[in-house]
């Protein structure tokens, strides 16, 4: 039986591994488990002589001195996110397989994309406002619908995918700007891929874009200011990502509305005219994070390490190396 090294500490294994996947590790592995301590050096040293190394957040970057004799884990199993903290790329190079849960973690913040997009098209904020200011019904005030609109994706990440599969049902005419996308991809995802200046000229707006210098100042002042009157900006995926204060600036004289669940920086510091806005959802960085989500991530990198040890199938938690430089 090969060995398994859980490299996070047993309060992060609570979180992330359900009842159901310590049984399949334990059918599966012999399985070592980290204690408190989670440094480097602790981490190297439960890594040593195992196959898999099963981490999240809060395991140290992973030493690329721990494959230097050639001995090191042949797969790293991420029940978290993003990986570019946590490896060094050249161990892709030395025939490690990397997989991470990033892509079930997209379902959760789809999830959230679609909430904010139907809380702020029906005005909820705002109608929960005059109600606990002692009003009722707001003549002036009316929601719409998310339904047959038009909404522009920038980015087709994992994230972005999620939350197409879940606009679906609402028949939206979806436009995706990303120059990766083919139009023969795009087709298959049932949507339209589009100019930058285009995709934001939609009622809908969500920003899926990866952290990495191409993406910086990817929405500037100007486009925002071509945005139609009363759209809905959702940004789940990096702050720097858009110009925050020319958003806000747009929010707070009544012409758009935003959701933000990320920022430039983090956490943010608003003003008390900001924090009153009710055109304006402010979330701390949660969109991927949920309960059932959660439970689900050692399981679901373990379900895809299993396939690939036992039929070199590549599953959706794998993460390519060819993709590496625009991976988020």
């Amino acid at each position: 039986m090969s060995k398994l090294a859980v490299a996070m500490t047993p309060e992060r294994a609570d979180d992330v591994c359900s009842p159901e996947t310590r049984e399949l590790l334990d059918q599966r592995f012999e399985v070592s488990w980290a204690g408190a301590d989670v440094s480097p050096e602790a981490v190297a040293e439960l890594a040593a002589g195992s196959e898999v190394v099963l981490t999240s957040w809060g395991t140290p970057h992973l030493d690329k001195a721990i494959w230097a004799d050639g001995t090191g884990p042949k797969v790293v199993a991420h029940a978290a996110g993003s990986v570019k903290k946590l490896i060094d790329p050249v161990i892709l190079e030395q025939g490690v397989s990397v997989f991470s849960a990033g892509t079930r973690i997209a379902w959760s913040v789809g999830e959230y994309c679609l909430a904010s997009m139907l809380t702020l098209a029906r005005r909820l904020p705002q109608f929960d406002q005059a109600l606990r200011q002692g009003g009722w019904k707001q003549p002036h005030l009316r929601g719409g619908e998310l339904a047959g609109q038009k909404v522009g994706i920038l980015g087709a990440s994992s994230t972005a995918r999620a939350l197409i599969t879940l606009l679906k049902p609402f028949g939206c005419d979806v436009l995706v700007y990303d120059p990766y996308l083919s139009d023969e991809r795009a087709s298959g995802l049932g949507v339209r891929t589009a100019s930058l200046e285009e995709t934001l000229q939609a009622s809908f707006v969500s920003i899926h874009v990866p952290n990495v210098p191409e993406t910086k100042g990817l929405v500037t002042r100007k486009l925002i200011e071509q945005l139609p009157d009363q759209a809905v900006v959702i940004n789940s995926s990096r702050g720097p990502a858009i110009d925050q204060q020319a958003l806000l600036d747009h929010v707070l004289d009544g012409r758009l509305y935003a959701a933000l669940d990320v920022y430039d920086p983090e956490p943010p510091t608003f003003d008390t005219k900001t924090l009153a806005a009710t055109n304006l959802l402010l979330t701390p960085h949660i969109a991927g994070d949920t309960v059932e989500g959660h439970l689900a991530l050692a399981g679901y990198v373990i379900a895809d390490v299993l396939r690939w040890l036992d039929d070199g199938i590549r599953g959706p938690s794998f993460v390519d190396p060819a993709t590496w430089s625009i991976a988020a």
